[in-house]
C-alpha cells in the first residue's frame, strides 16, 4: 500500500463551482467571498467573518487589529504549529511560552498565570489537533487581569466547547483551509469576530489598507495584500454544505483507529470523548509509552514509511526551533517536551478506508511492540 498522510476530499461538485467562476469575469473580492464568509459566520454564531489568504495571514491581521505590539507579550503554547508564534512575532511582540495539558495537548490554564507579567496584553488559544481548550479557565484569567483573548482555530473548525462553536468565545478567532485541514480551499483562512469595528479593520487590512469607504487608491493605513481569491471560495462554499458529513466521516475514522490501537502495547491513544467537548478531528495522533526515546519515534516513523505509511510528527516545540533561539521558554515545559518526542500523527483523511486503517496499525503495533521488548 501507499497511504498519505492526509488528502483533500474533492468532488465534482467543488469542481463545477470553481469552473463556474472561472467562465465568470470576476476572480477576486467577488460574491462567492460573500457567501462563503456568511457561511462561516452563521456555522460560528457569530456576525462577522473575514476571508484572508491563509491562517497565518488571518493571525497575523488579528494581532495588529487588536493594537499588539513591541513591548507587549503574547501567552501562546510552544506545542503548536509555528503560525501561532510568528504572527505575535510579526507586530514586535514577544510570544511567551507555557506547557501544555498531558491528556488534551492543548495549553495549561494553570500554567497561564504563573507566566504574567505587566507586559502581558493577550492569551493566544490554540485548539491543538481540533480539540477545545478549556475555555472557561482562559477566559476567567483574562478578565481578571484584562486581557485580550484570540482563539487559533485553524486545526478545529467544527469543535465545540459546552455547545457552543469554537472561534465564538475570544475577541477573535482565525480557522485555516489548507488541503491537510477538515475542509479546504486550496489556501485560505477567515477570522471571525463579534466585534464590527475590529472587522472593518481587517478587511481594509487585507487589502493593502484601504477601507471600503476609500476611493480606489486611497488607502488611510498600512495594509496587506491577504486577499483570498473567488475561486478559493467557491470551493469553501461548497465544502462548508458538506462539512457534518465531513466533520462525522472524520469521526468515524477516529473511531476506527481507536478501535484497533486502544489497549496495545507501547501505544497510547488520544482521547475520543471529553467532557462538555465535541472534537473535530484534524489528525489523529497518537503517543508511544513514556519508555520511548525521540530516536525510538524517528526509527518506527522510518520504518512505517518504508512500509508505504506516511506519519507526521506533530509538534517539534517552537522554543526549540532555530529561528526562536532568542526566544527561549522562561521556566520550564516538561509536558511539552517529554510528549514532543513521542507523538506520532497517523495517516488521517476522509476517504480513507477500513482495510488502511486496519494495515497502518498491525505495522505500528509490531513496531511498537518490538521496540518495547527490545527495551
Amino acid at each position: 500500500m501507499n497511504i498519505p498522510l492526509s488528502q483533500p476530499d474533492i468532488t465534482e461538485a467543488e469542481i463545477e463551482a470553481v469552473v463556474a467562476v472561472l467562465r465568470s469575469s470576476r476572480l477576486s473580492i467577488g460574491p462567492k467571498q460573500e457567501e462563503f464568509e456568511h457561511l462561516l459566520a452563521t456555522d460560528i454564531g457569530v456576525p462577522h467573518a473575514v476571508a484572508v489568504s491563509s491562517g497565518t495571514a488571518g493571525l497575523h491581521l488579528c494581532i495588529r487589529a487588536l493594537g499588539i505590539g513591541k513591548e507587549d507579550e503574547v501567552i501562546v503554547p510552544s506545542f503548536a504549529f509555528v503560525s501561532a508564534a510568528n504572527a505575535i512575532r510579526y507586530e514586535g511582540a514577544t510570544p511567551v511560552f507555557v506547557d501544555i495539558e498531558p491528556a488534551t495537548l492543548n495549553m495549561d490554564p494553570a500554567r497561564i498565570e504563573e507566566a504574567l507579567t505587566p507586559r502581558t496584553r493577550a492569551i493566544l488559544a490554540v485548539h491543538t489537533f481540533g480539540c477545545p481548550a478549556d475555555m472557561d479557565a482562559i477566559l476567567d484569567i483574562a478578565r481578571r487581569h484584562r486581557l485580550l483573548v484570540i482563539e487559533d482555530c485553524c486545526e478545529a473548525i467544527g469543535a465545540e466547547y459546552r455547545g457552543q462553536r469554537v472561534g465564538s468565545f475570544g475577541d477573535a478567532a482565525v480557522f485555516a483551509f489548507y488541503p491537510n485541514k477538515q475542509i479546504t480551499m486550496g489556501e485560505g483562512g477567515v477570522v471571525v469576530t463579534r466585534n464590527a469595528d475590529m472587522a472593518r479593520d481587517i478587511r481594509a487590512l487585507r487589502n493593502q489598507g484601504r477601507y471600503e469607504s476609500d476611493e480606489w487608491y486611497q488607502h488611510k493605513v498600512l495594509g496587506y495584500n491577504y486577499r483570498l481569491s473567488e475561486m478559493s471560495c467557491a470551493l469553501g462554499c461548497v465544502q462548508m454544505q458538506r462539512i457534518d458529513d465531513i466533520l462525522a466521516r472524520r469521526e468515524a475514522v477516529a473511531l476506527k483507529y481507536h478501535e484497533n490501537l486502544r489497549g496495545q502495547k507501547g501505544v497510547i491513544v488520544p482521547p475520543t470523548q471529553l467532557d462538555q467537548k465535541r472534537i473535530s478531528w484534524f489528525v489523529y495522533v497518537i503517543r508511544l509509552a513514556s519508555g520511548f526515546q525521540q530516536a525510538d519515534r524517528d526509527a518506527i516513523v522510518q520504518s512505517l514509511g518504508a512500509d508505504g505509511i506516511s506519519c507526521g510528527r506533530y509538534f517539534a516545540p517552537i522554543h526549540k526551533q532555530p529561528a526562536y533561539q532568542q526566544f527561549a521558554a522562561l521556566r520550564s515545559l516538561p509536558v511539552t517536551e517529554s510528549l514532543s518526542t513521542r507523538t506520532v500523527a497517523l495517516p488521517f483523511f476522509n476517504r480513507i478506508t477500513d482495510s488502511e486503517i486496519e494495515y497502518v496499525c498491525s505495522s505500528l503495533v509490531h513496531l511498537a511492540t518490538t521496540a518495547s521488548l527490545e527495551q
